[in-house]
């Protein structure tokens, strides 16, 4: 019966009675028809969705007559008065009992596929997005773009620190427009700007073709960034620890910047969930899409390297070996002392604390505790030469 149910049973999706202008965006699961065995992953946790919202009503059953022919083999055993008792009972206890546990069951089957494909595809995503060629070390001024509250404007060194003191510009009034470009050419000019990073928000494209008229160098690139995951950086611990004095726009309009210089290194910063690159990210299984994202960020930052004098604690977290408390120490120790010249030095410094020793003897291990139902017991030896695990 399971493995009609998985091979054959068909998910039926209907619209909640009441509920069809409420959950319009849904329409397209009104009525809906498909095989369990074939249906795909994103098709899946969009239903489940729409059920958990109350929009829809979902079923998963086989053919009914295959399925009361498979009980009808194993306890309808002669044609008489007493076997039409039997078919009743049969009849019924498969459509109240059976039926929806099996149901259940095969729910949780086709979820767990669906989760785990779609965990896969946002893993797949993100390291796409974490092993984005960086721009290397070149003073950037960065842009996070807005219509209403206007332009935050930031100039970054090589090493991605905040130059001066930001700047808000208002580009989309009309009356403002020279002066405002001859503002940006005096920032371009002053800090020896070597590319443009502009957030791909709203207002984006428009703030792109204003940079691009404003007659700059070819040699000075201009750049659309993903902001996604920006403002979540720019309200986080990390972002105030590191720019105390400045408000959340700053914080933004630097992350933008940095992205394109090393997009590994600062993208670590940020919840993966919240950078924007999978679907259906809250409707699966949160504690394996924390541990299948945390697998992809460690892997790609160990497949890079990072550079010990200007990796950030957050990255450093993720090499394989260290910890929080050990990034902690080499960022404190760095930051007092100054940067490591050799990797003799980094292992000398006293960041990674005295190695413990094994104080039991290497060259035997002895049982000690007496055995239940032994009256008399002599210690033996289980090994010589060679440490006992």
């Amino acid at each position: 019966m399971r493995l009609l149910f998985a091979q054959e049973g068909a998910l039926c999706s209907k619209v909640a009675k009441g509920k069809e202008e409420a959950g319009v965006k849904y329409r397209d699961y009104f009525e809906l028809t498909e095989s369990v065995a074939k249906m795909p992953s994103h098709r899946v946790l969009a239903v489940f969705r729409g059920e958990a919202e109350e929009f829809l009503k979902l079923s998963i059953l086989p053919p009914e007559e295959k399925a009361l022919s498979i009980l009808f083999k194993h306890y309808v055993k002669a044609q008489n008065p007493c076997s039409d008792q039997v078919i009743m009972a049969m009849e019924d206890s498969y459509q109240r009992l059976l039926a929806p546990s099996i149901e259940t069951d095969i729910r949780q089957e086709i979820k767990e596929r669906a989760d785990a494909v779609a965990i896969r595809v946002f893993a797949e995503n993100l390291h796409e997005l974490l092993m984005a060629p960086p721009l290397g070390q070149k003073t950037v001024l960065a842009i996070d773009p807005g219509f209403r509250t206007g332009c935050k404007v930031v100039c970054l060194d090589k090493q991605g620190k905040l130059l001066h003191t930001p700047l808000s510009i208002l580009l989309f009034q009309p009356n403002r427009r020279l002066k405002l470009k001859k503002a940006l050419i005096e920032l371009v000019e002053k800090y020896k700007i070597e590319a443009i990073a502009i957030g791909n928000g709203t207002a984006g494209r428009e703030t792109e073709t204003f940079v691009r008229g404003l007659g700059l160098p070819p040699s000075i690139a201009v750049v659309l960034v993903n902001e996604s995951g920006a403002s979540i950086y720019s309200a986080s611990d990390t972002a105030r620890e590191e720019f105390p004095e400045q408000d959340i726009t700053v914080r933004g309009s630097v992350s933008i910047g940095r992205r394109l210089m090393d997009p590994l290194a600062e993208l670590v910063k940020i919840d993966p969930k919240s950078i924007g690159v999978g679907q259906y990210q809250h409707d699966v299984d949160q504690s394996k899409l924390k541990q299948g994202l945390d697998d992809t960020v460690m892997n790609c930052v160990n497949r890079v390297g990072v550079e010990v004098n200007t990796a950030s604690k957050q990255i450093l977290t993720y090499v394989s070996g260290l910890g929080p408390n050990l990034s902690k120490n080499i960022v404190e120790y760095r930051n007092q002392n100054g940067p490591f010249k050799s990797r003799q030095e980094l292992r000398k410094s006293p960041v990674w604390g005295p190695r413990p020793l094994n104080k039991r003897p290497a060259s035997c291990v002895y049982m000690t505790r007496k055995p239940a139902g032994f009256q008399r017991y002599t210690p033996r030896k289980l090994c010589s030469g060679q440490p006992h695990g």
